[in-house]
């Protein structure tokens, strides 16, 4: 199950939880912080690999689809 990243829009509050995607839109999810349930799903940010010179790997082809 993937984490979704979830913002308040009444106390601000951010949280993220752990759902399947059949969930994630529910209109019964509620805030951790002020109970309400008027929250909204943020976009989540999306990571790479880094290899141990700071970079992105590489294949032989120049990408490996990262």
């Amino acid at each position: 199950m993937p984490i979704y990243e979830f913002k308040c829009e009444n106390c601000g509050e951010e949280f993220e939880l752990l759902l399947s995607a059949s969930k994630r839109d529910d209109a019964k999810l509620k805030c951790p912080k002020c109970g309400k349930n008027n929250v909204k799903r943020m976009m989540s940010k999306v990571s790479r690999p880094i290899t141990d010179s700071g970079s992105a790997p590489t294949c032989s082809s120049g990408t490996c689809g990262f």
